[in-house]
């Protein structure tokens, strides 16, 4: 491990004389691409000159030891005493600094809200959801776009499909893929008995051209007339796109925009996400299935979470986390229940990575 540590240091003080080079800013592309890498290892060899710093310490304090003044033995005896019960932590931190960054990480997500087993009562909860999700975006200072929406009367969502940009979305969204189960009393229950139904949740990346290669005679285009409000030009334009996927016999449809150039885009940004999931879904089934993180699989089907109303108490069934704060999960607060999976995810693959596998 500490010959990588020195290895990745070397690289980051190569880095940063280059980047002190002058003219360094008149290639702005060299600028951006040097200057990511030299940030993506600030924190491993800041942490790592800790760590050899506070062993140089030790060293230095073991020769007061041969000191005649007792006091000073004393205190040297304590401070090594304190300073080697730091090195735990960091050698800790230092792994997970080294585990294998996902690359898809720093992608912004495509967020997919379905409404599933309840009726219009997982309808609302779809909307509940989509809320929270809007919210907590809110607090990241990230940008959601609604690439297409199928709302009910009642005020809920059949599916609802976002976009959400920013820093490393994908990284702090993707284990939140899968089903969520509600417990509640809906509003239209006269005999308040709580009720349980579902929505689901799919997290995908974003797709960009150099992800995914889609060949236009795979694709199959239909336009038809939009549904659903609209007032008369929903009735005069065919506006509405549904594009089909034949090898792998993915459909998405968009009828949002009154453009049909709009829908097309939108919608092929979808599908090309789509894609992107497929892929890597494929890909992470090839793994070994231990070593597979065990917070999910982020299979839709899969319950991760049961957000129970009477009680105010949401638990993440992937690592047995039980929150009694669902008014401030609703609101969007959701980061301890992410920072909880990371770090279970985290835990996994430090379990693979000294099990050799």
């Amino acid at each position: 491990m500490f010959a990588k540590l020195e290895g990745l240091e070397k690289k980051y003080m190569e880095l940063e004389q280059q980047l002190s080079q002058p003219g360094i800013y008149n290639d702005q592309e060299q600028f951006k691409k040097l200057s990511k890498a030299h940030a993506d290892l600030k924190d491993v060899v800041d942490l790592f000159r800790q760590y050899r710093s506070v062993k140089e310490q030790i060293e230095e304090n073991k020769q007061l030891l041969h000191e005649d003044d007792s006091e000073i033995k004393a205190l040297a005896q304590e401070e090594i005493k304190n300073l080697e019960a730091r090195l735990p932590e960091i050698e800790h931190q230092l792994k997970v600094l080294l585990i294998p960054k996902d690359p898809l990480d720093e992608k912004n997500t495509i967020l997919e809200i379905r409404a599933g087993t309840g009726g219009e009562e997982a309808a609302l909860f779809a909307a509940d959801l989509f809320r929270m999700y809007c919210r907590y975006a809110e607090l990241k200072h990230w940008k959601v776009e609604i690439m297409s929406e199928s709302p009910t009367e009642a005020g809920g969502y059949k599916e609802v499909i976002l976009l959400i940009s920013g820093d490393k979305v994908y990284s702090h969204l993707k284990f939140e893929a899968g089903a969520h189960r509600v417990q509640r009393v809906p509003a239209t229950e006269a005999q308040g008995r709580i009720h349980t139904s579902a929505a689901t949740v799919a997290v995908m990346p974003e797709a960009e051209d150099v992800d995914i290669d889609i060949r236009p005679e795979d694709l199959k285009i239909d336009v038809y007339r939009a549904s659903g409000a609209g007032g008369q030009h929903v009735n005069k334009t065919e506006s509405a796109v549904r594009i089909t996927h034949i090898p792998s016999g993915l459909v998405v449809t968009c009828q949002d925009e009154r453009s049909q150039h709009k829908n097309k885009a939108r919608a092929m940004k979808v599908l090309a996400s789509r894609l992107l999931a497929l892929e890597t879904e494929k890909q992470n089934s090839e793994l070994a299935a231990d070593r597979r993180s065990q917070v999910g699989s982020g299979d839709r089907s899969e319950r991760i979470r049961t957000y129970n109303f009477p009680q105010g108490r949401c638990t993440d069934h992937r690592i047995n986390l039980t929150l009694y704060s669902l008014d401030r999960i609703m609101q969007g607060e959701i980061d301890p229940l992410l920072e909880a999976l990371s770090q279970a995810a985290q835990a996994e693959a430090l379990k693979a990575e000294a099990s050799g596998e």
